[in-house]
This record gives structure tokens, C-alpha cells and sequence, in this order.
């Protein structure tokens, strides 16, 4: 019997590092400490491989962010004040740098060298994190879980560690600020931004504008859904009308994205075909509709069959994987509009493990506002509102009544509330038996149903906060048979 060949022993890997421009680049920064403007905006100590370099790099830039010289005289005083001289190797591995300077032009090439070396040791990090994972090491994450967390940790690698800067000159940002300018006078009548459907929202706001975190907020009942729908779709149809402008056949070339938390797809379709079709949804679920109606229900159905609308129902979704889903929406089909029903119910990255509730749900929406920028689309994120509300006598909401206020309004660039008198004076109906006398009864009766005829099919939408324009408020009609809001049609400017 033959004897086996044994492979011979692969030579194990170091990480990835450069030690020699390491050395080079440090020598330049002595040499001339204008180098240092140089590799100042991406650079940090923490990216040298080697813990010598690190530390001696973030000696100089200490004293080249104060306007002091650094060069092998200052730093020999400084660290031997520090009792740290001989851990960088002392006065001789000082000049021994100098002499390994190539020179100054040549800075910002090693600079990058050497943080290029320190995104490849974390990517291997991450790889060596999502194999352990894989292995079993933390037994509370299961497959899926672990993916998140592994795009979670490369999405933030790739978040942090690209740190060079995307500074624009002047010259730059005045011709794109000239071209919004352009187009907003150009679409007078219109809307500059991505059209909401509602007339007297796309006139305060100029309609939903790319990176903005928008927060639609409300107690239950008021309509933050069926009004966040009614903009989603409203804003889906204007890309189908835009991309059929020149070609009737034509599809749009981007599309709206809703994650629906609370409400399964299908219930969300069902909501917007009785709302186009003006047929009650109740009565569709219960099957109590008329031959005609249900003919009109398909009809409609069709009609509506090419609107760009995406419906994802996962429940419980994490941001990293809502910021997934996003992206690979932006690369194969366009991205417009982000919607998310609702924030509270969505949890951070796989992965992480915040402190409070308070800061988990600042993790997540600094996560949707990072989304926004990245894919330079709106977000729209539903919101529910404290009870503290239902304690006022004057239930309109304020910023305050937001859950977890603080980090809500603080990353948000527009907050909205929803509000409908209706539904508060409705409860408020007079009982007979709170009476003594049916003549006040009559006239509590009477006072009531008055009430109740101005606010009927009325709400109001808030706007506390808009970074870029004013506040106040929209009227708008709600018909809650339908959970349909419209425009009110009264007296417009």
C-alpha cells in the first residue's frame, strides 16, 4: 500500500500592510509639514499597520492641527517627555525616517497606499467575524441574522473608512444650485421636487426633494397610512405619467418603494384599489359588493396594474436589510421614494445591541436618513405618537408628543402629523342618561351634530418642521369610508 502524499504546509498570511510607504510617507510629513494637508482629510493613526508609525503620526498631526512645527527635534522633546521615546524606536529611527522621505509630491499617493493596506486588514476582519458566525460562535444569530450583520459591518467600513472628502468648489455648488433654481422656475404651477398628488402639499413643500428624511406622524386612527399610500402612489403615477409623456407603451424608470411593517401586501392593495375604485374595502373583504362594483374593482385593478409600486410586507425588518433591499431597487429597476409603515416597528442592524429604546430608534433614524443620502431619493417614515396627546384638551400634535422625540426630530428634515377633529368630537357624542332634563339633552344634541358638520370629512396635515421652507397647516378631505384624503376643495390662492 502506498503511502499518501501529504500537501506540504501553506505558509501563513500576513496581514496586508506596507510598512515601506508607511516609513515614507512619515518621512515626508517631517521633512515638509505641509505634506500633512496632504493626507490630513482621509488619514488617521489608527491606519498605520504598524503601532510605531501610528502613534508618530499622531504626534505631528497633534502639533500640525495646532500650527506647531513637527520634525524630529519638537517630537524627540515631546515623547521623551512622555517617557515614550525609546517605544518609537528613539532619536535614530526618527532621522532614520527622514532618510527614507521620497518626497513631499508623493505624499498623498502613499497616504492612500497605506489606507488602502487598513480597509483590506478590515475586510479581513470581517471575513475571519462572519466565519466564526458561521461556525457557530454566537449562537443567537441565526443565517439570516448573520448576513445582516455582515452588510451591516461592510456598509460601515465602507461608510467610515472612505473618508476622503467630496468637497465642492463655490463655482460647483452656485451651478447646481442655479440648475434647481431652473427647474423649479421652469415648472411654475408644478412642483421642483417628485409630485405627492396632494395640490396644497406639493405648493408648501415644492414637492418630496432627494435626501430628505420625512416623518409622517399621528395617534391610531387619525390616517398616517392611507395618507402615506395616497403620496406613494400619487407620487408613483407621476413617474409612469412622465415616462409616458412621449411614448404611451413606455414603463417608468423608477419606482416607489413601501415597506409595510403593520399591513400584508395584499390588505395595501386592497386599500388602494377601493380607494381608485371608490368602493369600500370593508365591504370588499366581506364579499357585499354588486356585480357592477366588482367589475369596476378589476377594471381599475388593470388600469392601476403599470403604476411603479414595490411592496415589501417583511415584518420586523432590520435597517440593514431595508438598506439591501433599497439598493438593489436603485440598481435594477430605479429608485424614487422610500416609504416605511412604520419606524417603531422596524429593529436596528443584526448585530447590534443598543442600550435603550431611546437610542435604538436614534440608530435607526440616523440609518434612514443615511439611506436617503446614499441613494439621493425622499423617505417617508411613519411615526406613532405618545399618549400624552389623548390628556390635552386640544389634541393636535406637537413635536413633543413624538415617541422618542429627541432623536426623531433632530434627524428628521421634514416632520408632519396628521390630525382629524372628527374622530375625537365622534366620542364625544351626548348620552341621554348624562342628563337630567331632555331639553339640555336636545340642546348638547344639537351643538354636537353642529360640531360634527364642520369637521366632517375634514383633516388637517401639520407641518412642525421643514429645513427648507415654513410651517403651518394643510386642510385637507378625508373620506373614511374609502380611508381616501384628497384635496379640499375650497378657496385656493
Amino acid at each position: 500500500m502506498n503511502a499518501i502524499d501529504t500537501p506540504a504546509p501553506l505558509a501563513p498570511r500576513l496581514p496586508p500592510s506596507n510598512l515601506a510607504a508607511e516609513q515614507a510617507l512619515l518621512g515626508a510629513l517631517l521633512a515638509n509639514n505641509k505634506a500633512y494637508e496632504r493626507v490630513s482629510e482621509f488619514l488617521a493613526a489608527e491606519h498605520f499597520a504598524h503601532p510605531v508609525h501610528g502613534r508618530i503620526y499622531d504626534a505631528i498631526a497633534r502639533r500640525c492641527e495646532a500650527g506647531q512645527i513637527a520634525d524630529p527635534v519638537t517630537l524627540r522633546a515631546e515623547f521623551e517627555h512622555s517617557g515614550a521615546l525609546a517605544e518609537v524606536g528613539g532619536m535614530a529611527y526618527l532621522a532614520q525616517l527622514l532618510s527614507a522621505m521620497v518626497g513631499i509630491i508623493n505624499a498623498g499617493d502613499y497616504g492612500r497606499v497605506v489606507r488602502d493596506a487598513w480597509l483590506r486588514r478590515q475586510l479581513v476582519d470581517i471575513g475571519e467575524t462572519v466565519v466564526n458566525r458561521a461556525y457557530g460562535a454566537e449562537p443567537g444569530l441565526d443565517g439570516s441574522d448573520q448576513i445582516e450583520a455582515a452588510e451591516q459591518a461592510l456598509f460601515e467600513l465602507a461608510t467610515h473608512g472612505d473618508q476622503e472628502g467630496q468637497a465642492l468648489t463655490l463655482r460647483k455648488a452656485l451651478s447646481i444650485a442655479i440648475d434647481l433654481a431652473s427647474k423649479a422656475f421652469h415648472n411654475q404651477g408644478s412642483v421642483s421636487g417628485l409630485d405627492t398628488g396632494l395640490r396644497d402639499l406639493n405648493k408648501r413643500t415644492g414637492g418630496l426633494h432627494p435626501s430628505d428624511l420625512i416623518i409622517l406622524a399621528g395617534r391610531p386612527g387619525m390616517g398616517k397610512t392611507a395618507l402615506a399610500t395616497k403620496v406613494a402612489f400619487g407620487a408613483a403615477r407621476s413617474m409612469l405619467a412622465s415616462a409616458r409623456a412621449d411614448n404611451p407603451n413606455a414603463l417608468a424608470k423608477e419606482c416607489v418603494a413601501i415597506f409595510s411593517l403593520e399591513m400584508s401586501a395584499d390588505q395595501l392593495a386592497t386599500r388602494l384599489l377601493a380607494e381608485e375604485a371608490r368602493i369600500s374595502g370593508d365591504k370588499i373583504r366581506r364579499g357585499e359588493i354588486a356585480t357592477r362594483d366588482f367589475d369596476n374593482f378589476v377594471k381599475v385593478s388593470r388600469e392601476i396594474s403599470d403604476i411603479p409600486l414595490v411592496i415589501d410586507d417583511t415584518p420586523a425588518i432590520t435597517l440593514s436589510a431595508l438598506r439591501t433591499r433599497c439598493r438593489r431597487l436603485k440598481r435594477t429597476q430605479g429608485l424614487g421614494l422610500v416609504v416605511v409603515d412604520y419606524l417603531q416597528l422596524m429593529r436596528p442592524a443584526a448585530g447590534t445591541r443598543p442600550e435603550s429604546r431611546v437610542l435604538e430608534i436614534s440608530q435607526i433614524t440616523q440609518g434612514l436618513k443615511a439611506i436617503a443620502k446614499e441613494l439621493a431619493v425622499p423617505v417617508i417614515a411613519l411615526s406613532q405618537l405618545s399618549r400624552s396627546v389623548e390628556s390635552r384638551d386640544d389634541k393636535r400634535p406637537q413635536l413633543s408628543d413624538l415617541r422618542e422625540s429627541g432623536s426623531i426630530e433632530q434627524d428628521a428634515d421634514m416632520v408632519m402629523f396628521v390630525y382629524r377633529d372628527e374622530y375625537y368630537l365622534q366620542q364625544r357624542e351626548p348620552k341621554i342618561t348624562s342628563f337630567d332634563r331632555d331639553d339640555k339633552y336636545q340642546e348638547a344634541m344639537e351643538k354636537w351634530k353642529a360640531d360634527m358638520q364642520t369637521v366632517y370629512q375634514k383633516a388637517e396635515l401639520i407641518i412642525a418642521k421643514q429645513r427648507h421652507g415654513p410651517t403651518g397647516k394643510i386642510d385637507l378631505f378625508f373620506e373614511g369610508e374609502f380611508t381616501r384624503f384628497a384635496d379640499l376643495d375650497t378657496l385656493h390662492e
